[in-house]
């Protein structure tokens, strides 16, 4: 759920129905090469992000970074990926820096494929690239009556606990789990304090980071609400040790040994290390999917009428003061996604000016009215 402040307010946002946005990405990935295929799978992961307000994972923040990437040549719009190794229930995909977006899916429904046939599947993917929110990935499991989880490693910015240099990664963990009449649990994260990206929409917001969210270029945690500096590191979830920051910490490094170490592609550290010395073809982002197919383990109909008790039942139960409800992840976002599909999608006019911009560039249609 995207914190208030990060929300574009809607007396300066500019509504963009979903579909145009849509066309206009596939407008620009075709651009760079890719196929209408992947054109089309990567602006949908985008819009998914869009549609249920993961701000951080939109195409306010992610276009610029990717078109930045094919312009540089270190994202691939034609990947020649494969399965490398392989057992009836597990794969290795090596991603030839396919855009994640697209490969992303792909690995995951072959997680899909193998827990149809042996009630679990799990899927590493090795030089890839950034695969964009992680709860879609996750969610591609749940028509199939599948517990879907995805993971990846990326943004080495974080902070060890009591540590001044930054060794571990941003790496969310998307996890969902099907219901059958409640919205479905649907829970998105990084492991540090707050995702990475907050401090490009803090900064075109004109909003503070929060206390304990970021450190300072010495490894200082910052316990005050500040504007977001020029250089500084995240910290893991928890912020410093007296809060739990050994918790999130631990979970990074958790994904970086099931994304990084057990796809063969190194830890984080190592793999931004190779990028600056220009070996990026020799690490890239690591990724690991997995599926459940819940009645490989229990009754498919009793799982889902519990998970509808359990999700009804936080979603009714007594809110604290100053709040008027309880929530659960997975369900402001599907409200959110309710009011976009029907209202538009709110943008910055900040990003409104940046695609009319690109558009006009590449001289191709104006689409976002």
């Amino acid at each position: 759920m995207v914190l208030p402040r990060f929300r574009v307010p809607e007396e300066i946002a500019i509504r963009v129905p979903q579909e145009n946005m849509r066309a206009t990405l596939e407008d620009m990935f075709r651009h760079v090469g890719m196929s209408s295929e992947d054109a089309a799978q990567s602006a949908d992961v985008l819009m998914f992000a869009d549609l249920r307000a993961i701000e951080t994972h939109g195409v306010s923040n992610m276009m610029r970074s990717y078109m930045n990437a094919f312009a540089a040549g270190t994202m691939n719009p034609r990947p020649d990926w494969k399965i490398v190794r392989e057992s009836l229930s597990t794969a290795t995909i090596e991603s030839d820096s396919g855009h994640g977006l697209v490969i992303g899916p792909k690995a995951m429904n072959l997680a899909i494929e193998k827990a149809e046939r042996t009630g679990i599947g799990a899927v590493v993917v090795a030089n890839g690239r950034h695969f964009g929110a992680a709860a879609y990935h996750a969610m591609l499991a749940l028509p199939h009556d599948m517990i879907g989880v995805a993971m990846t490693v990326g943004g080495i910015n974080v902070l060890p606990t009591w540590g001044a240099e930054p060794l571990i990664g941003l790496n969310p963990i998307g996890f969902a789990a099907p219901t059958r009449d409640e919205p479905p649990f649907v829970f998105d994260a990084a492991m540090s304090s707050v995702a990475g990206n907050k401090a490009t929409l803090a900064k075109r917001l004109g909003v503070k980071m929060m206390p304990g969210w970021i450190a300072d270029a010495e490894g200082n945690p910052i316990m005050e609400e500040v504007d977001p500096p020029d250089q500084m590191f995240m910290l893991p979830v928890g912020g410093t040790r007296e809060l739990g920051s050994h918790k999130g910490y631990g979970l990074s490094v958790m994904v970086d040994i099931l994304s990084g170490l057990l796809s063969g592609t190194g830890p984080g550290f190592v793999v931004k290390g190779r990028a600056e010395a220009g070996q990026a073809s020799r690490g890239g982002a690591a990724h690991h999917f997995l599926a459940y197919k819940v009645d490989a383990f229990t009754d498919l109909d009793g799982f889902k009428d519990d998970m509808d008790l359990f999700m009804r039942t936080l979603r009714e139960s007594k809110p604290a003061p100053g709040h008027e409800r309880v929530m659960y992840a997975g369900l402001p976002e599907h409200e959110d996604e309710i009011d976009r599909r029907a209202n538009g999608v709110p943008y910055h006019p900040e990003v409104i000016d940046w695609f009319r911009d690109i558009t006009s560039e590449l001289d191709l249609e104006w689409r976002l009215t």
